[in-house]
């Protein structure tokens, strides 16, 4: 039975508009337990944010973490997006892509850091995915290193468009990634053809260490689902998170 603690949470429902995407996006942000203004704090922001709250239970095993394991409290911030043309915002081959990257960089992150008691330093960012939200995270780093220096990817979807793009790079060694991918990922049907999700992961952690990347790997039983997200998710926030 789950703790009646974990279930207290803090969920603030905000709305941003963007020049870029040239409409206005939905944000949710939880406060941790002990919420104060005067401190700050780590922030985690989430592509497919409804999601991760509703189905990864992000907010409910944030409490959990921060209350009983020893995590550093931090503020999560879960960024909305319409299903039916996220593979436009995520994708490089997407046609909103690069707006999307201007939007969640330059808008998002300074709206966040003006209303909220975000740490400033891109060591204090984390990005958080899953298939193209693991993805478009590490498209953000890369193109924003100033900003972004660690990345949660959750089966992320590393297409070979991708993958040519990280292939560019010459040194990731200010990138520390943490990668999981399911081992019954292997021929994953998409909206633009069918994958081996384990295979594109297993190039692209090489491709990254190659370049310097730290990369924390794993492969598990799961698949392409948030019931295997879910449960993996505390390990992956615990490994940037402790205090």
């Amino acid at each position: 039975m789950t703790d009646s603690r974990y279930l207290k949470r803090t969920i603030i429902k905000e709305q941003m508009d963007s020049h870029f995407l040239n409409e206005s996006r939905n944000i949710r942000v939880y406060l941790p337990p002990g919420y104060n203004e005067i401190l700050s704090y780590p922030v985690v922001y989430c592509q497919d944010g409804e999601e991760f709250f509703n189905f990864g239970r992000i907010a409910t095993i944030a409490n959990r973490l921060i209350l009983d394991e020893g995590a550093e409290p931090f503020i999560i911030v879960g960024v909305e997006v319409d299903t039916s043309i996220r593979t436009e915002e995520y994708a490089p081959f997407g046609q909103k892509f690069d707006s999307y990257m201007r939007c969640f960089a330059e808008e998002i992150i300074p709206f966040i850091e003006q209303k909220y008691p975000a740490r400033q330093e891109r060591s204090s960012r984390i990005l958080a995915g899953d298939s193209l939200g693991g993805s478009v995270s590490l498209h953000l780093s890369i193109r924003y290193p100033q900003l972004f220096t660690k990345v949660i990817s959750l089966s992320g979807a590393y297409y070979k468009e991708s993958q040519h793009i990280y292939a560019e790079e010459n040194d990731l060694s200010w990138l520390d990634i943490y990668m999981i991918v399911g081992l019954q990922e292997t021929n994953f049907e998409t909206d633009h053809g069918t994958f081996d999700f384990v295979e594109l992961n297993r190039e692209t952690k090489e491709m990254l260490l190659d370049r310097g990347a730290t990369v924390q790997y794993a492969e598990k039983d799961g698949r392409h689902i948030w019931g295997f997200w879910q449960k993996e998710l505390p390990e992956a926030l615990i490994y940037f998170l402790r205090a």
